[in-house]
């Protein structure tokens, strides 16, 4: 259960460097083929915007990243709960306020990392 918490929890890390570089740095580019039902003209307009959700994804993929290398099982469980929930929230909050996809990219797998986690930790 451990090992696939670990790898699940690495997964959603690398969601968010996705994240992060579709919105820091493709926001003009790439992101327009990511998001077809965002208006192209407001793309340039939101470029800022963008890259600052970016960084905040960013966060979360290091926090996440940073669970993985903490030694005392305790603590990487604490921390690796805390930034899963935190991007299971997030996934929540997108899923209601702009397009349920968010929640089945983002979401879904945030939660089966908390529940794996949590089975690692008390089963």
């Amino acid at each position: 259960m451990l090992i696939v918490a670990k790898i699940i929890t690495a997964f959603v890390a690398l969601l968010h460097i996705y994240f992060l570089w579709l919105e820091m740095f493709a926001w003009t580019t790439r992101a327009k083929k990511v998001f077809r039902n965002f208006p192209e003209h407001l793309f340039e307009e939101t470029k800022t915007l963008a890259a600052n959700q970016g960084l905040y994804n960013g966060f979360l993929a290091a926090g996440l990243l940073w669970s993985l290398f903490i030694s005392d099982a305790l603590w990487q469980f604490n921390v690796a709960l805390f930034f899963l929930t935190c991007v299971l929230v997030a996934g929540i909050y997108g899923a209601i306020s702009a397009s349920k996809k968010i929640f089945v990219v983002q979401g879904i797998p945030a939660l089966l990392g908390v529940l794996f986690w949590l089975a690692s930790h008390y089963i």
